[in-house]
């Protein structure tokens, strides 16, 4: 599971009680959907091994294609955001209403349903379902980190800019996360991953598609990564080159191991075991024709 919380222990990824907490929320929760949404084929290449690439798209675990599981709620708040006005004052009332959806707080997990999403939200948290249960995952994590660090730090600049021009902080904070939900809706994706419609659908919101492993290792070389490691300082590109190529040492040796164990067990009990029956099947048939010539 992944979150994001206050050293006072401030929940940003929780659904509030109020317009100021529910928008603090929205905030978070947008720039977290823009930051899988625009890096999501170097998230995937994160957890992509020999052996996961056999588990991807089986049984529980989600497909290889990253999308984002919100629930009706979440993603019914995030419509009505786009469809929110200025602030208006509540008749009767001496406060403002910030024209944002009420969520309501999620005590019972009611949006953990749907096993085929590599990235659910359920509550509180996002959960990476896509992680290998062997694998070490300080590697997503470390990417999940990177990118919405990155993510936060653009909406910052985007949201001191419209400050800067005129609007309020709350109204750049409302406009701004409107136009990060809007421009990265198509991660969003509640319905059947297993299906082959959504992998058509998927490819149509040009999500990336790409399920050969050494393929998806191409994410951590591509000029959108190294821009993202070197803008954060978390890792240079001669880094990222190092993480890329061990990480394919690492899948040839895991494939040529394979190769190799199944070569053995063919030459070394399949076939011993059929040319064994096929001289039990060979020897009846000499046998009955010896018997019954005709």
């Amino acid at each position: 599971p992944g979150s994001i919380g206050t050293e006072s222990g401030i929940g940003l990824l929780s659904p509030g009680r109020n317009d100021e907490e529910n928008l603090r929320f929205l905030v978070f929760m947008a720039n977290v959907l823009k930051a899988v949404y625009d890096n999501n084929a170097l998230l995937k290449a994160s957890v992509m091994t020999a052996s996961n690439a056999h588990r991807l798209g089986a049984n529980e675990a989600p497909p290889a294609i990253i999308s984002c599981f919100l629930g009706t709620q979440v993603t019914s708040a995030f419509e009505e955001l786009l469809q929110s006005k200025d602030m208006v004052k509540i008749e009767g009332k001496s406060k403002y209403s910030l024209g944002i959806p009420q969520v309501p707080e999620l005590l019972i997990d009611n949006t953990d349903r749907n096993r085929t999403s590599p990235f659910a939200f359920t509550g509180n948290r996002f959960e990476f379902r896509a992680v290998g249960s062997s694998a070490n995952c300080s590697s997503a994590v470390t990417v999940l980190n990177t990118i919405v660090a990155y993510q936060l730090e653009r909406f910052k600049e985007a949201v001191d800019a419209r400050i800067a021009s005129g609007d309020s902080v709350t109204q750049a904070l409302i406009e701004e996360t409107k136009e990060l939900y809007r421009s990265c809706r198509n991660i969003c994706f509640d319905g059947n991953g297993y299906s082959d419609e959504w992998k058509e659908e998927a490819a149509r919101r040009g999500l990336d598609c790409e399920t050969s492993t050494p393929l998806c290792y191409d994410a951590y070389t591509s000029d959108r990564t190294v821009e993202l490691y070197r803008d954060t300082g978390v890792m240079t590109d001669v880094e990222l080159s190092a993480r890329a190529e061990i990480s394919w040492e690492i899948y040839s040796k895991k494939i040529e191991i394979e190769a190799r164990v199944l070569a053995d067990l063919t030459e070394n009990h399949i076939l011993p075991v059929a040319t064994r029956y096929q001289s039990v099947l060979l020897d009846n048939v000499s046998k009955m024709k010896e018997i019954f010539p005709d």
